[in-house]
């Protein structure tokens, strides 16, 4: 009977802290080189998206300020762990003392319909009416109305929640259709102008304006010929100018809002001049789509993809790095952002997209795209599909997403280091300055079903972490290690590393709850949910990667002089 108790303790503690026994284990070591960054990102890298779309189809930017609302910023706020008060209504006098973990989320407020949004103020010269749907608009619907109380409303919610905002603007306004999907003509800047004045009098802060949503190239649903849009943004720009004149700050300039066609991009740079174009946006969606006739039937090949590495790679790191030297070579005073990215298309893969699983796409496209100067990465979306941050019914933060989100945006720094390593494609390995503090944080991806890694790390001159494959921590080494330092300072902190590993609930990779170091990302019962705290381990012993498990570590006192 005791014999039975002592098994039955000792699994439950492996459960408990999250042990895997692997069929392999492999030692590797990254060298870091730590005498320059080989790119930069910008401190507020994290964005999401908010669509516009008809209240009846989404919690959107058409209904976002309904009650529910309210319940989305309160459980934004307890996943962030920041204090925050309400009243029993948030419309048009209320206002939400609301401050994000990430004190300054990114939204890009815009998408398929943004370029059928009329602005009601000014001299309007057809009525400004709700969406509808029409068989002879885009994606199905008429024009619809931003009612500037709708836009006050907006910009206390952003106000409320720090927000930084780029807003799209309607790139389509005073064109006509032509044929098949392409629209031409002048386009009509004055809705617009007169927009940003009333903006501009109440005092609403907006980061950058974007002007159109995937207009270019072929186009979605539409398109504009790059000699107009490259024409088009010059007089935006102009606009911009004549309305923040007496600003002290002025918005950026972001376009097209598209998928990368190099040629086309190119030309935009050489039609529209030095100086115009700020920020080059682009759309991924390189995991291909749900079949939307049976809506959350997803692609059988869809998770197939997220864990090989060489689809990974394959399907955009060229576009990266393409997108980079088309700024350099064209456009060398603008900068790259991906606008709007969410694996796959069609409002994401119903178990996969909103589960532990895509964790491995979603950071991955974070570590190669700020190894090729993006500065900004913006997830699809907010809130709505299989994507979202927010679930749709209940406005709740998806802990994975957030979670995904969140230990980035704490713990990765704007310089990105370059690395080499011996270690297999299944290991992905991303390295930046730590965020706010000394020294480097590593972010490592295993996407191996069977092998576990054992990571050293060198500077190039010293091994600061040694790998031994051949000798793991001793059982009570690792439950001391995972329960003594969890949430205080060692004695000898200096000596000591921080790691935040990531692993499914019950190792199941469609799982909708992420463990963080063995514990569950589960809201509390007061809605709250675990603080993201790491558990410490000394410098010098090797740090262990479990089979399909993503892991941030922290090395405060790495000598890196490229991150001083």
């Amino acid at each position: 009977m005791s014999y039975n108790v002592c098994f039955l303790v000792f699994l439950s503690c492996l459960l408990l802290l999250g042990v895997t026994f692997a069929t392999n284990m492999e030692q590797t070591t990254i060298v870091i080189d730590v005498t320059r960054q080989i790119a930069e990102i910008d401190e507020n890298f994290v964005c999401a998206t908010l669509d516009w779309w008809p209240p009846e189809n989404a919690i959107t930017i058409s209904n976002l300020s309904s009650p529910l609302l309210a319940k989305a910023i309160q459980g934004l706020c307890n996943i962030y762990h920041k204090p925050y008060s309400h009243s029993n209504r948030l419309y048009a006098e209320t206002s939400l003392d609301c401050c994000l973990a990430f004190k300054t989320l990114r939204i890009r407020i815009g998408g398929s319909l943004q370029d059928q949004v009329i602005y009601d103020v000014g001299d309007l010269k057809t009525p400004c009416t709700q969406f509808k749907k029409s068989d002879d608009g885009l994606f199905g619907f008429s024009e619809g109305c931003l009612y500037m109380e709708r836009w006050d409303e907006l910009n206390r919610f952003f106000h409320a929640t720090g927000a930084i905002v780029t807003f799209g603007l309607n790139a389509l306004y005073g064109r006509e259709k032509l044929r098949g999907n392409a629209w031409g003509g002048e386009w009509d800047h004055t809705n617009t102008q007169d927009f940003m004045n009333y903006t501009v009098s109440k005092g609403y802060a907006i980061d950058s304006w974007e002007f159109g949503n995937e207009l270019s190239g072929s186009g979605i649903g539409a398109s504009v010929s790059v000699e107009l849009y490259g024409n088009d943004l010059i007089v935006l720009k102009d606009v911009i100018k004549n309305v923040y004149k007496s600003s002290r700050t002025k918005p950026l300039l972001l376009a097209p809002g598209g998928f990368y066609e190099e040629k086309w991009y190119s030309e935009l740079f050489r039609l529209s001049g030095p100086g115009v174009l700020d920020v080059m946006t682009h759309h991924i969606y390189n995991l291909g789509p749900v079949i939307i006739e049976s809506f959350g039937r997803n692609d059988p090949k869809l998770v197939s993809r997220i864990l090989d590495p060489k689809y990974l790679s394959g399907s955009v790191t060229g576009l990266f790095k393409n997108v980079e030297r088309t700024i350099q070579e064209h456009g060398p005073w603008a900068s790259a952002w991906v606008g709007e990215a969410g694996g796959a298309f069609n409002s994401g893969g119903r178990e996969v997209s909103e589960t532990f699983i895509n964790s491995f796409w979603y950071l991955d496209q974070f570590g190669m795209s700020s190894m090729h100067n993006t500065k900004v990465y913006c997830r699809q979306a907010l809130v709505g599909g299989f994507y979202g941050l927010l679930e749709r019914k209940r406005l709740f933060p998806i802990q994975i997403t957030t979670g995904n989100a969140l230990l980035w945006h704490r713990l990765m720094g704007k310089g990105v280091l370059g690395i080499q390593t011996n270690a297999s494609e299944y290991l992905r390995t991303y390295v930046h300055c730590s965020k706010g503090r000394a020294g480097i944080t590593i972010l490592l991806i295993n996407l191996s079903k069977q092998t576990t890694f054992t990571v050293g790390v060198s500077n190039g001159v010293k091994v600061v972490l040694q790998a031994e494959s051949t000798k793991r921590r001793s059982f009570s080494e690792t439950t001391k290690s995972k329960v003594s330092w969890v949430g205080k300072k060692a004695s000898d902190g200096y000596l000591n590393r921080e790691e935040y590993h990531l692993s499914p609930k019950d190792g199941d990779l469609r799982s909708k709850i992420m463990m963080l170091n063995g514990n569950p990302l589960e809201p509390t019962v007061t809605g709250d949910i675990p603080k993201l705290e790491p558990v410490r381990y000394s410098v010098k012993s090797p740090v262990y990667i479990n089979p399909l498990t993503i892991s941030f570590i922290v090395l405060p006192t790495f000598d890196a002089p490229a991150c001083s």
